[in-house]
């Protein structure tokens, strides 16, 4: 039954994309749609945008096995999309055009800053694909009962192919309707089961949690702080550090960035956030319930023999929940919750491609020696897609069989220590420098990549990527507590060190689109130039 609702699903999106893709090559749709989306369909849209694959599935595993800890992990996805509606979504809709160069291109006109911006884009993106791309192959094979490795890896060449055509035929409003699908079916599916797994409890909370923290393995300590980290030389920092780096990376990621750029005007990206913030609310008390209800129902014990991160606690959950025997009713319900995982995967990892694409074709093809037509840009976009997906599902065959967390890791951290820090600095700050810009994204990138080799995720311990080696002289587990404070002092290094004309010079230019980035007063440059931040 799953491998005919997933053939179903694959099949039904692939015309979906086909059928909204831009239908004259224009280049504004392919990029943004048109801004035709409502608040509502924007808003899903960016809810399923930053609900990954590797969201649902390792969030959840983390509050099965450490319970307080990863509740408070899943609240601080809420919180970094709150903060993205508060303090970034309106200046990011008026700064940017396409892209999150754009956005940095505003103030700083000139290829060094779109270069620098696309650098990072790959390398904050490229890390979390391998992931779920990995991760699809495991999946499948779990759910379709198969553990032979060729079927794994055909698993993730298939649906890696899957994902490079959602981004190159659909566009942004191609993908737009897979992350509405997407979202929609996850939430539902998973509304259910959560109410399946209270119903067992007789809706009683205290019962669930009782329970869960008995067959945890911890006791009372599954029902309170620390747990998650008890291996670190410093636990109350290391939480800190982890909370940190997901509220400001997952805010700042390119590819749920991209998003703002589609809202029509500031009333809509509001209105679109308030609909991501209430989905991803719902999503946050539906992973709560099942990561808990796993934890209570199955136990560490199975759930650590299915995967040692518990990254199939989700569906142990899921199928636990309905008892030893399935109905009809039950059976499809199950059907439909794996189904939304497959969806899950696809259209996460989709929405990536196409933030990479994007990137690779308007910040640094189209900003070359020579302008290309909007037609030709268009072209190199969805040659961008392929470019950019088939080396992924490449290293995803070759890194499958280790364990990933280190990459969805580094991917926070560099959104949390060199996106953000560049975002706040250019939206806000009126002395920054492209100096200042360009020793943020690459000083804070720089940093993670350097702390996060001596991180016990890479090496040092049994779970770790390299088990067979200690290089682990980083006392973390995330960057965050040292990458993102570097993050922002490189930028302010850059900044005052300037030459002063020249900082003078360019505080001048952001003075004179600071009223359109800020409020939207007025265009920096009369009509819709699709090269207004030039």
């Amino acid at each position: 039954m799953s491998l005919a609702a997933f053939t179903a699903v694959a099949t039904a999106t692939l015309l979906l994309c086909i059928v909204t893709s831009p239908e004259r090559d224009d280049l504004e749709e392919f990029y943004t749609g048109f801004g035709r989306l409502t608040p509502m369909r924007n808003g899903l849209a960016i809810a399923g945008d930053y609900i990954s694959a590797a969201t649902v599935l390792s969030t959840t595993g983390i509050i099965a096995l450490v319970g307080y800890d990863g509740v408070v992990l899943a609240l601080s996805t809420a919180l970094s999309l709150m903060l993205l509606m508060f303090l970034l979504a309106e200046p990011l809709r008026n700064a940017g055009l396409f892209t999150m160069g754009d956005v940095l291109a505003r103030r700083m006109p000139g290829r060094s800053a779109r270069m620098a911006a696309c650098a990072v884009t790959l390398a904050a993106l490229i890390p979390l694909m391998l992931v779920q791309l990995a991760g699809a192959g495991d999946l499948l094979a779990f759910l379709l009962g198969f553990s032979n490795e060729t079927f794994k890896t055909v698993c993730v060449i298939g649906v890696g192919g899957l994902m490079i055509s959602y981004a190159a035929i659909g566009g942004m409003k191609g993908t737009a309707v897979i992350q509405i699908f997407k979202i929609v079916m996850l939430l539902g599916s998973g509304i259910a089961v959560a109410a399946v797994i209270l119903h067992r409890f007789d809706w009683d909370p205290g019962a669930l949690l009782a329970q869960a923290a008995t067959r945890s393995g911890a006791g009372r300590a599954y029902l309170t702080s620390g747990l998650q980290f008890t291996g670190s030389s410093f636990p109350r920092l290391d939480m800190i550090s982890s909370e940190l780096t997901v509220v400001l990376g997952g805010a700042a990621l390119p590819h749920v960035t991209m998003r703002m750029y589609t809202a029509r005007n500031a009333r809509e990206v509001r209105r679109s956030m308030s609909w991501a913030v209430s989905a991803v609310g719902v999503f946050v008390l539906v992973i709560a319930v099942l990561g808990v209800g796993a934890a209570a129902l199955v136990g560490r014990t199975g759930i650590v023999a299915a995967s040692a991160q518990g990254n199939t606690a989700f569906l142990l959950g899921a199928r636990a929940a309905f008892g030893a025997t399935l109905s009809t009713a039950e059976a499809l319900l199950f059907t439909a919750v794996t189904t939304a995982i497959f969806l899950t995967l696809l259209a996460s990892v989709a929405g990536m491609i196409l933030a990479c694409a994007n990137s690779l074709a308007h910040d640094v093809f189209a900003y070359g020696r020579s302008q290309p037509t909007p037609r030709r840009e268009l072209k190199v976009a969805r040659i961008s897609a392929l470019a950019v997906g088939a080396p992924a599902i490449l290293l995803a065959t070759l890194v499958q069989h280790r364990n990933l967390q280190p990459l969805s890791t580094l991917s926070f951290c560099l959104g949390a220590s060199a996106l953000a820090p560049a975002l706040v600095y250019s939206l806000f700050w009126r002395r920054y420098t492209r100096a200042g810009l360009l020793w943020t994204l690459l000083g804070g990138t720089t940093a993670c990549l350097i702390l996060m080799t001596g991180s016990n995720l890479v090496s040092g311990s049994p779970t770790s990527a390299f088990p067979g080696h200690d290089l682990n002289w980083f006392p973390f587990t995330t960057t965050g507590i040292v990458s993102i404070p570097l993050g922002f002092l490189f930028g302010w290094l850059g900044t005052v060190l300037t030459p002063p004309r020249k900082a003078a010079q360019q505080q001048r230019q952001y003075e004179a689109v600071e009223g359109w980035i800020l409020a939207g007063a007025s265009r920096p440059v009369p009509g819709a130039d699709r090269r207004r931040a030039e």
